[in-house]
């Protein structure tokens, strides 16, 4: 027989060798059972960590829930990343491959990966300062550079940012350096009111300042009373009466088209004007006739 017969019957006896697809029916049964309890754990874990947070802001403490929500799905991820590398190392015992070698020689390896990976590691530790330090968490509507948008998730190397039309942004944390954060004070709606020069600017700003007071029994956003400065400007057409509101934050845009429509409302039913622009033609045939008879009458 040929040396190229002997190997290939060997070959075959090895595939119908019993005890090994015993083997690999067990080790397949064995990774199998580890990836299904990985799975409840990490779903577990997650509900676990979620339902302590909530009981967290229960607490009387006064935890921001802007920071629980942030901290909870952060230590989420984590949780993952720690059973995603529990579970390989499992899946390579199964395999038969030695771990204890492996685990010490990741040490070397990491170190060696980490002169490689210094942006990996640059947005890692950006990310543990942000958190740190509050600067923005999971909810906040910020702008990071050139996006804007809400916070959708903050992670161990990434920050997700949802803008208003739907996109999402994922960032590296290293590449965040300016932070703009819409949502951690109150914000200032700003409305101007135009109203005709015929009109009585005295009773237009009494008529004014007594829906201001009605409308923070009506709209929650408000933090405080509506407050009308006065004259702003003295336009071509119109005078301007500038309305300011603090609010909620992020609630300006609204607070301020709830403003907007309330005064008009209310100047419409007391007959306040409010001016629009106006153009007026004249027929050039009229317009001589009117300059001969202004001539004619001069003489």
């Amino acid at each position: 027989m040929s040396w190229f017969g002997q190997v290939y019957e060997n070959f075959i006896d090895y595939l119908l060798n019993e005890e090994l697809w015993k083997g690999v029916g067990i080790g397949i049964l064995k990774v199998i059972f580890i990836v299904a309890i990985a799975s409840l754990v990490v779903r577990g874990g997650k509900v676990i960590i979620q339902n302590a947070f909530k009981m967290n802001t229960k607490s009387p403490l006064q935890i921001s829930e802007r920071r629980t929500a942030t901290v909870a799905k952060l230590l989420q991820n984590v949780l993952v990343y720690i059973v995603f590398f529990v579970v390989i190392v499992m899946i390579l015992g199964v395999l038969g491959i030695e771990t204890k070698g492996l685990l010490a020689g990741a040490g070397v390896v990491g170190l060696a990966v980490g002169f490689g990976a210094q942006n990996l590691v640059r947005d890692v530790i950006t990310g543990f300062f942000i958190l740190l330090e509050d600067q923005f968490s999971v909810g906040d509507y910020v702008r990071l550079g050139q996006f804007e948008g809400v916070i959708e998730e903050i992670g161990l190397r990434t920050t997700k940012i949802k803008s208003w039309t739907g996109e999402l942004h994922i960032i590296p944390n290293g590449n965040i350096n300016e932070v703009t954060n819409f949502s951690l004070n109150n914000s200032i709606a700003i409305v101007d009111v135009g109203i005709a020069y015929e009109s009585d600017i005295d009773y237009a700003e009494r008529v004014i300042e007594d829906l201001l007071e009605e409308l923070p029994m009506r709209y929650e956003q408000m933090v405080k009373q509506p407050e009308l400065l006065g004259v702003q400007t003295l336009g071509a057409s119109e005078v301007l009466l500038r309305v300011v509101c603090e609010v909620k934050p992020m609630q300006h845009f609204a607070v301020a088209r709830a403003l907007r429509k309330e005064i008009k409302l209310r100047l419409d039913e007391q007959g306040i004007e409010i001016p629009y622009p106006r153009m007026v033609f004249y027929n050039r045939t009229d317009m001589q006739d009117m300059t001969r008879e202004h001539v004619k009458n001069t003489k």
